[in-house]
């Protein structure tokens, strides 16, 4: 009886915020129905068939969206959070506002990393899938350890199949003797492009073994993803089952994937390295579990990026790509693949959801833009900040046009050009609500 109160609460609060027009409302209606059924989850799993999670530090809505594409493509009825709200009041919303009247078999739900073990408790997976492990809202997760402690405690509660980034030492080291373990990686990566490099400035942590002795590697990609060995007790990123081998271009990757002695043939029409892991990810639990390849070719080649993830719009006439970064590695990924003809904001808010500690704008590739050709706009609560930060990566000051209000600064740069919005969590949101 509960669980039927809190879905009909949840509906009415939904329609309510909507029609007020106060925020997305990716959030609210999931903490009534938890307030008033706390095993509203509980319930919910009861009608779905397979459940699949996403986690990581980055890539999960691009991994998710990726893949639920590709399952119901297949024909699968699949509920997902697209809107990537991942803790527990965003995951319950879309389960609110979907019941009764759509009745998935499928589940893929990103969730983010420090909720997980608590996601657990009520609603246990069949596959998770780990993308990787950055370092991220230090004001928030603490350090990698103490975020990687967090997705290891959901695994310990857990009998799900993991797939896991073996090029990230962080990541493959949850593969374990319980659960069963799909690792995928690349092999080669090329960059076709002068625009994506594959080289960055920005400051490389170096990672140690579990026997402290620093990793090196045999190739690098970013970060520390890569083909890593310990020369001290011998440990070494595992033989994926899943390999890749990417071309990266200007607008698009071509993917060719190996699994079982057989080799498929991709086009991504995403942009970046870290683009390419996301449907590396996404394409490695398909061809696992038996999804017929046309199917998987079709969902990936027409899938359509959301939500400030390469989302591309026209506004005043112009093109506009909104990227969103949120900490140093994605970023400095990000900062790669900028056009530097275009012009550029980067819209930085210090709200709860962004992390109120910004000190990670100094250790992202932000002297990607010294060479930027045209206007660069620095916008959002912390718009100065980000003006000093890109005085220091090599823009003059004259340069650097500073605007707070976020609507005010793309109204400038589109009608100028084409336009790159990079902005921090909160600031996509803002601009997702704004119409021109």
């Amino acid at each position: 009886m509960r669980f039927f109160i809190a879905l009909i609460a949840a509906k009415f609060i939904y329609f309510m915020i909507r029609a007020i027009k106060h925020s997305g409302g990716t959030s609210l209606a999931g903490m009534v129905a938890l307030r008033i059924c706390p095993d509203f989850l509980k319930h919910c799993r009861k009608d779905i068939g397979t459940a699949i999670n996403v986690t990581g530090t980055n890539g999960k809505t691009t991994t998710s969206g990726i893949l639920a594409s590709i399952l119901e493509n297949d024909g699968e009825n699949v509920i997902h959070n697209v809107k990537g709200a991942n803790m527990l009041t965003g995951i319950a919303n879309v389960f609110a506002l979907e019941y009764p009247f759509k009745k998935p078999n499928n589940a893929v739900l990103e969730c983010d990393e420090a909720y997980l073990t608590k996601f657990y408790d009520y609603f246990n997976a069949d596959f998770l899938l780990v993308t990787n492990l950055f370092r991220d809202q230090l004001d928030r997760y603490g350090e990698l350890s103490t975020t990687a402690s967090f997705i290891q405690n959901a695994i310990d509660k857990s009998d799900a199949i993991l797939f896991l980034n073996a090029d990230d030492p962080l990541v493959s080291r949850f593969g374990n003797s319980k659960n069963e373990t799909v690792y995928y990686g690349f092999e080669k990566v090329e960059f076709c492009s002068q625009t994506h490099k594959n080289q960055s400035t920005a400051p490389s942590e170096v990672f140690n073994c579990q026997c402290c002795e620093p990793l090196q590697y045999n190739e690098q990609f970013f970060a520390q993803e890569g083909h890593y060995f310990c020369p001290k007790c011998g440990y070494k990123r595992p033989v994926p089952n899943v390999s890749g081998y990417a071309k990266i271009f200007d607008d698009h990757t071509e993917l060719r994937v190996e699994f079982e002695e057989k080799s498929y043939d991709f086009t991504i029409n995403l942009i970046g390295l870290y683009n390419a892991y996301n449907a590396l990810g996404a394409i490695s639990y398909a061809l696992f579990t038996g999804v017929e390849y046309n199917i998987i070719h079709s969902a990936v080649e027409n899938y359509k990026s959301i939500f400030g993830r390469t989302e591309r719009r026209v506004i005043n006439g112009h093109d506009v790509l909104i990227q969103l970064i949120k900490n140093p590695t994605g970023a400095s990924e990000v900062l790669k693949t900028v056009d530097l003809n275009t012009n550029i904001i980067v819209a930085i808010n210090d709200n709860y959801a962004d992390g109120r500690d910004i000190s990670w704008l100094w250790d992202a590739d932000f002297e990607q833009l010294k060479n930027a050709q045209n206007l660069v706009i620095t916008s959002g609560t912390r718009a100065k900040d980000m003006a000093v930060r890109l005085k220091y990566a090599g823009i003059s000051q004259e340069r650097i046009i500073v605007d707070k209000d976020i609507k005010s600064a793309i109204e400038r740069a589109s009608k100028e050009g084409n336009t790159t919005i990079l902005p921090s969590y909160t600031a996509l949101l803002e601009i997702n609500k704004l119409k021109f």
